[in-house]
């Protein structure tokens, strides 16, 4: 069993980013919502918004729910992308830091949801 150690840097947010956007891309359902990002720009976006947020850096400057707000997005695109965001984090580390941005994840969609009317669609 290999030993997982807790989320401590900026290397760490980079490897949960990348491999989660790895699993996003190939998913039938999450997939075609990504299909025409700029990968190029999309990823330091989300290390800044990640590394901000759980490191306390000051690297990320912007609005996330303005940039989802005129997605095509429904509560079934929310819980799978909390599902493959959890499995990559239990995947990959454990410890303090790691339960935290779990549950900051759970907070944004459940908040990106509320603000999107999708709280009392059934899935």
């Amino acid at each position: 069993m290999t030993q997982r150690n807790d989320i401590v840097d900026r290397k760490d947010i980079e490897m949960l980013v990348d491999r989660f956007y790895e699993t996003v891309r190939e998913d039938p359902l999450l997939a075609p919502q990504f299909a025409h990002v700029e990968w190029a720009r999309h990823l330091p976006t989300m290390y800044n918004f990640w590394s901000s947020m759980m490191l306390g850096e000051q690297s990320y400057r912007g609005n996330p729910f303005q940039k989802h707000v005129g997605l095509p997005l429904e509560r079934q695109h929310f819980n799978t992308w909390i599902k493959i965001f959890m499995d990559i984090v239990d995947g990959n580390f454990r410890g303090e830091k790691a339960e935290e941005i779990k549950k900051r994840a759970q907070q944004i969609a459940g908040v990106f949801q509320h603000r999107m009317n999708l709280m009392k669609e059934t899935s």
